[in-house]
């Protein structure tokens, strides 16, 4: 099967690619950053619409999109741009080439602060910033072209994935480094938040099981481990696993519109049940990865 992945230079991207790799799928990336076998913006229609639906491919994997959390709440403009104008042309593109999957890198961030806990497939959307209106905006696009276009999609919502590769701004490499050089350990809202963190190696296999198995087609799925643990507890988790000797600086909320603790974590009932979904690396082993990664590149 050869499929095309947007965003395949960003760190979801990069391990999702050598997940479907080491399983025979041959890949065709697009990201704006260089790098890709092909170098372009999916906001740009006559790029999408000539350059790219050049290519010969049977799925498309979405990922790419803005998702910075203080520069998407600074710039909500260019974040539905890319997030929603970028994928109203994916999807077109998937309608022209009458792919056999259309995967949608959707986020647990739909939910907002979720009412059931955990949060189900069916759970209100309760959104909360930019990026997660423009979330719910990418779905309901993505529900559209299934129901007027036909096509067989699929939606991912995605809670604390982590990995090698991360941007420096985000939760694990920041608290890894943190631990390595035995500094504070910055805790915005006091680490107080919930959520479900998973090496996003774990991600290849869900995205694998999607492409191979048509029960998927028109589903959304909770993408996590099954598990949930607080903010300060991932940290405390890290310094133990680092053997450091930090302290951690509880900080205030990043904006105001997280004063109130996030917490969500997710059942994955349904990803086991439609899939026979199970995690194939730990929480541990995901850190000690990222730590010995970041000890070889720093």
């Amino acid at each position: 099967m050869r499929v095309l992945v947007t965003g395949i230079n960003g760190f979801l991207g990069k391990h999702l690619a050598n997940y479907l790799r080491r399983k025979k799928f041959d890949l065709v990336g697009v990201d704006i950053i260089p790098g890709s076998e092909l170098v372009g913006d999916i906001t740009d229609s006559n790029y999408v619409f000539s350059t790219i639906e050049k290519e010969d491919f049977d799925a498309l994997i979405h990922l790419a999109a803005l998702a910075d959390i203080k520069r998407t709440t600074s710039d909500p403009y260019t974040t539905y741009k890319v997030n929603d104008y970028g994928t109203l042309n994916m999807l077109e593109l998937a309608s022209r080439k009458n792919v056999s999957r259309f995967v949608y890198a959707s986020s647990a961030n739909v939910y907002g602060v979720p009412v059931d806990r955990p949060a189900t497939e069916m759970t209100p959307f309760n959104p909360r910033l930019p990026y997660d209106y423009s979330k719910v905006i990418g779905e309901m696009l993505v529900r559209s072209f299934a129901a007027h276009k036909n096509l067989k999609i699929s939606i991912t919502r995605s809670w604390l994935l982590f990995g090698e590769w991360e941007p420096n701004t985000r939760a694990v490499p920041r608290f890894v480094r943190a631990c390595l050089a035995n500094e504070k350990i910055p805790l915005f809202n006091g680490g107080k938040d919930v959520t479900d963190p998973t090496y996003a190696e774990n991600y290849g296999r869900l995205v694998e099981l999607i492409l191979t198995n048509d029960k998927a087609v028109g589903e959304a799925f909770n993408f996590g481990s099954g598990n949930q643990m607080s903010i300060r507890e991932m940290a405390e988790t890290i310094k133990k696993i680092t053997k450091s000797s930090s302290d951690l600086e509880l900080l205030p909320p990043r904006t105001e519109f997280e004063t109130e603790p996030q917490i969500s974590y997710p059942s994955i009932d349904k990803l086991r049940r439609i899939l026979a979904y199970e995690p194939v690396v730990g929480f541990d082993e995901g850190i000690a990865r990222v730590v010995n990664w970041i000890k070889q590149n720093e």
